[in-house]
């Protein structure tokens, strides 16, 4: 297994390494808000559908936030073609033409559909919709909403073709932010209460099969900042004594360092003459050799830029400490990079060959 010594730069353009991840159908997404969760998500369903392969990506939280991302219109309750990818659209060799579907769940329509397929209600679910039981019995009893959400993954990752053959190779859950994931996936301490026994009972059960086997992975999206670090290593603490299966950190909008080592040490210290003579040299002074008048000329120059060394540094010692806290994890580490222009369609595709050229696909 990888770990955060072995992860290539978040620019490197080297040949992808071997997947970390081989023999994992369902790969479960969380991370605090703000961290790029739905979006490293979406790269990630992209990563795995190179090579030739059909994925499916998931979304949850009913934001529709797969449909922005791909530049369509809103997802309906049925899973649909988004996206196809070849390696090549991820500057990467090989062959090969994926496709990426996509499902947002509606709560309402898959309690209905269990409904259906347990109890026979027909018309009788519809009825329940129109006088708002389904509404109210998703919000007095979310343990069976988080049973009916999970439960649509895992049975899409083992579904199989009339041809006998799985139909997706992967399943990417963009799952609820780390504060209630653990809750989210451990369906059986959430339905215990209301069933021992029955339909509901025997499919929390089913879940936690899928959820709590190798096929299943949970990975975590992070930023090089105190609190979404701390929430990361809390989130996997929470997961691990759950018995629930730990995936890899995505480590979202590196940025690439500006100052080598020895410029980042020498910003604390008191430089102004030198970077004086420095910005005079490089012509910034004007066309006139005398040192009063170079100097006039950049002094209003030097106190911003050194304010900028300042905080250059201070963010790079920043993230320097941050990521020794997540090599203590111990757990494959995959760093992205920020993408200043916004996360756009293009955007979106880089992101998934950046995943996939250090392992994580």
């Amino acid at each position: 297994m990888a770990g955060s010594s072995g992860t290539a730069g978040p620019t490197g353009q080297a040949s992808p390494r071997e997947p970390d991840w081989e023999g994992v159908r369902l790969h479960v997404v969380s991370g605090k808000g703000g961290t790029g969760k739905t979006t490293l998500a979406a790269a990630l369903a992209l990563a795995l559908a190179a090579d030739g392969r059909r994925t499916l990506l998931i979304e949850v939280e009913g934001r529709q936030g797969i449909a922005e991302l791909f530049q369509i219109a809103a997802l309906p309750y049925e899973e649909r073609r988004v996206a196809t990818v070849t390696p090549a659209q991820l500057g990467l060799p090989g062959s090969g033409h994926g496709e990426v579907h996509a499902l947002a769940i509606d709560t309402e329509q898959a309690l209905l559909e269990y409904l259906e397929m347990f109890y026979k209600l027909g018309r009788a679910g519809k009825a329940l919709q129109k006088v708002g039981f389904v509404d109210f019995a998703t919000t007095v009893a979310p343990g069976v909403r988080d049973v009916l959400l999970t439960g649509k993954a895992c049975e899409a990752s083992r579904r199989k073709g009339p041809d006998g053959r799985l139909r997706y190779d992967a399943v990417v859950m963009d799952a609820p932010p780390t504060g209630r994931l653990t809750r989210f996936l451990n369906v059986n301490s959430e339905v215990a209460g209301l069933a021992r026994f029955g339909p509901i009972h025997s499919q929390a059960q089913a879940v936690m099969r899928v959820l709590r086997s190798p096929e299943t992975a949970v990975h975590f999206t992070t930023l090089l900042e105190e609190m979404p670090v701390q929430e990361t290593v809390d989130g996997i603490a929470d997961l691990r004594e759950a018995g629930l299966p730990v995936g890899g950190v995505l480590v979202n909008m590196v940025r690439p360092p500006i100052l080598d080592a020895a410029a980042v040490a020498a910003a604390d210290g008191d430089h102004r003459e030198d970077v004086a003579l420095a910005l005079g040299e490089a012509g910034l002074g004007g066309r006139s050799r005398k040192p009063e008048t170079v100097r006039a000329a950049v002094e209003p120059l030097l106190d911003p830029l050194l304010e900028q060394a300042r905080e250059h540094a201070e963010r790079v010692e920043l993230e320097r400490t941050q990521r020794i806290d997540l090599q203590q994890l111990r757990l494959p580490t995959y760093e992205l990079p920020l993408l200043g222009e916004g996360v756009d369609l293009a955007g979106l595709y880089r992101l998934a060959g950046e995943l996939k050229r250090q392992g994580a696909a």
